[in-house]
């Protein structure tokens, strides 16, 4: 047998076994196959929902891997996908039968704290990052999830507990080094290729592949004032009421999400409350912690919450507050929507889902946004949701696959019971697979202009497996 089979864009191709060899000795890194030792561990991603099998996975580790990886794809018509932390919700990162080229192993970061600057590669984790910028007490806003990777998060937006006072993970972008289907590496900033940086800067990877982004921080921590305030869920028509009174006029150094789920077994909740509907305030204030306090103390003083332990923390710890109840492997299934304002419409829907929710894993994310977010113009960035007030990102999460049904029954109803309220944009992170239809309306005006730069720089799409622009005209 001379040919492997792989998938293509339409269907499958036969690509040579010999071009097979040649593109694994041109790799630094290592090219592997379902029979090679490590296969398994480098096709897994974070939602349990997706097993796929990819023909073969290019484990990069230079720019100069990717621009093989890509070539080899390009000039046999394979199918492919790319991997940074593997951590996105449509689980875009794994394919059947085609190529995964995977960045998970190219994790440098460089931190200048005198320009107040980082350089990362496209594996590193929110962690990682955190790690090495709070060492010099530096931040640069990211997601909450602190195993999620930058590349995917930073080209689909950004956002997270330092974005009302710093950005988007985007606007905080200097400038990036990407390379092209065609193999080309090329810097891209505001000087340079400036419509293809305007693109990167919320577009996702329909454009290229980033190689190393150069953000700016911002002083802040190591300690930070967070933390959460939890009350009983039948108490949550004046907790959101008070929350909605709060975030008015809040400052932007200040965010609150309130997050309603079942309460996990978490040593400063009374034994009673375990397994019970609960909702949470969480919050984070980016600056000085006396100033924090003042600035919290309106929210934590009300009503007879179960549990208050908002105090100085370490900023890491804060950002990893969430990932024992975020661990790889379970399955989940997401549904969205942003909002310009905490209507009682959207209120009682909240209030009404989280009373039945599916699972004791199932969450639902109410996200105060605004701030310095809207301090950038819609068409500034390809990122086109700033007016956005809240977000409301329902998290279904469960473990045995006969429980699908049920649970994604129940994200869709509630995605619908909130669509009357909601503006019709969406934030492109917490899309899945099924919702390539709202895609067009994610972007708002700045798709056209979108679909023009893909026309140029992808005219084939062959940056296809992603929440997909496809190129004008074609």
């Amino acid at each position: 047998m001379s040919q492997m089979q792989m998938r293509s864009a339409t269907g499958s191709v036969d690509v040579p076994l010999l071009a097979v060899e040649t593109f694994g000795r041109d790799l630094r890194g290592h090219l592997l196959n379902p029979s090679a030792q490590g296969y398994d561990e480098a096709r897994a991603i974070w939602n349990g929902m997706i097993d796929r099998r990819p023909a073969l996975i290019a484990r990069c580790h230079t720019p100069d891997d990717i621009g093989h990886a890509l070539r080899f794809a390009t000039e046999h018509g394979v199918f492919m996908t790319i991997k940074g932390g593997g951590h996105n919700i449509a689980g875009l990162a794994a394919c059947d039968a085609g190529l995964m080229v995977d960045l998970s192993a190219m994790k440098a970061i460089s931190v200048d704290p005198s320009a107040r600057t980082a350089e990362v590669e496209p594996g590193v984790t929110l962690a990682e990052l955190d790690a090495a910028t709070q060492a010099h007490g530096l931040a640069v806003p990211v997601g909450i999830n602190s195993t999620t990777g930058i590349a995917g998060l930073a080209l689909g937006g950004g956002f997270g507990w330092t974005s009302r006072a710093f950005g988007l993970t985007i606007d905080n972008l200097l400038w990036a080094d990407i390379i092209l289907v065609d193999g080309r590496q090329l810097r891209t900033s505001p000087t340079q290729e400036p419509d293809l940086f305007w693109a990167i800067r919320g577009g996702g990877g329909n454009f290229g592949v980033v190689t190393r982004f150069c953000f700016s921080l911002h002083p802040l921590g190591p300690t930070v004032l967070a933390g959460l305030v939890v009350h009983p869920l039948d108490q949550g028509r004046a907790v959101l009421d008070h929350l909605r009174d709060c975030a008015e006029g809040a400052p932007k150094e200040l965010s609150t999400w309130a997050v309603l789920r079942k309460a996990p077994p978490l040593p400063f909740l009374p034994a009673e409350w375990h397994g019970r509907e609960i909702i949470a305030l969480a919050m984070l204030y980016a600056g000085d912690v006396a100033a924090g306090e003042r600035a919290t103390a309106r929210l934590r003083g009300f009503g007879q919450p179960i549990a208050d332990v908002v105090g100085p923390m370490p900023f890491t710890a804060w950002q990893a507050t969430f990932d024992p109840l975020l661990t790889p492997g379970a399955r989940n299934y997401w549904k969205s929507h942003n909002f310009s304002g905490l209507s009682d419409g959207l209120r009682d829907a909240l209030l009404e889902y989280a009373s039945r929710l599916p699972s004791d894993e199932t969450e639902i994310f109410l996200a105060h946004l605004g701030g310095t977010i809207q301090a950038v113009v819609d068409d500034a960035t390809a990122y086109g949701a700033r007016d956005a007030e809240f977000l409301v990102n329902v998290h279904g999460r469960w473990q045995a696959k006969a429980d699908d049904d049920r649970v994604i029954s129940w994200a869709r109803s509630f995605y619908q019971a909130m669509t009357p309220f909601a503006t019709g944009s969406a934030y492109m992170n917490f899309l899945t697979a099924d919702e390539v239809d709202r895609v067009p309306a994610a972007y708002g005006k700045n798709f056209g202009r979108l679909a023009t730069l893909k026309a140029s720089y992808d005219p084939k799409n062959m940056f296809r497996a992603n929440q997909n622009i496809a190129p004008a005209g074609g």
